[in-house]
């Protein structure tokens, strides 16, 4: 890690790394990111419509949808599913790598495989996360409006006046904070068990396991700490 951040004032060199990691980390993870968020926010409304009893406004089920994908269901869930298609990918990348001795390699060529493989990767994670949960944010409180509409007939204006209700700038400014946390813990989690693999495809896949879950428990504890933090 020590080494990744005396890296970082090199990046310009390998931008072309930045972007392409980019690309692979934000926009294709796109798709399911859209789809995990969609359903969370109806299965959100769908659950505050089983909650709610006759006395409750039913424009109330706005406020629950977007508070709930604001601060934690957008980040935590983009979070958790893109350890597994992000983080897995890192670590089975340069474990592969390490143990068929490509970064030994680049190392003989002068290159130098912290700033050529793993800041890249952690930089743009850090950077497309919070655009991957603004994507999930909006396409998760859409989803729970297309729900509410659905299950109780809240109308637009009833929804987006329980959304605007308990809104505030902060919490969209919030689940961003957390996406950024996710991002660097995840994609540096990854890299770390990638970088260190050993014993071959058995190492591989022991690599790939351990940032899965080891980036999984990472994220519930940054939100815990983060929440308790901030909030």
């Amino acid at each position: 890690m020590e080494r990744m951040f005396r890296s970082i004032h090199t990046w310009p060199k390998y931008v072309g790394n930045v972007v392409d990691q980019m690309v692979v980390i934000g926009a294709h993870s796109i798709p399911i990111v859209m789809l995990t968020a969609w359903f969370s926010g109806m299965v959100t409304a769908v659950q505050s419509s089983y909650q709610f009893s006759s006395w409750i406004p039913t424009w109330w089920v706005g406020s629950v949808v977007g508070e709930s994908i604001l601060l934690e269901l957008a980040p935590m869930i983009t979070g958790l599913v893109l350890t597994g298609r992000v983080g897995a990918t890192i670590a089975a990348e340069l474990g592969t790598m390490k143990v068929t001795e490509q970064i030994d390699a680049l190392e003989s060529l002068s290159f130098d495989p912290v700033a050529f493989l793993v800041m890249p990767r952690i930089l743009a994670g850090t950077l497309m996360f919070p655009i991957l949960v603004i994507t999930a944010d909006f396409f998760g409180i859409y989803g729970g409006f297309i729900s509410a509409n659905i299950q109780m007939d809240v109308t637009g204006f009833e929804f987006i006046k329980g959304f605007k209700t308990w809104f505030r700038p902060w919490d969209a400014w919030f689940g961003l904070i957390k996406a950024v946390a996710f991002g660097f813990a995840i994609t540096s989690i990854a890299c770390y068990q990638g970088f260190f693999t050993r014993h071959g495809a058995q190492g591989v896949g022991r690599a790939t396991t351990l940032t899965v879950v080891v980036s999984c428990v990472a994220i519930v504890v940054l939100d815990y700490i983060l929440g308790a933090l901030f909030l």
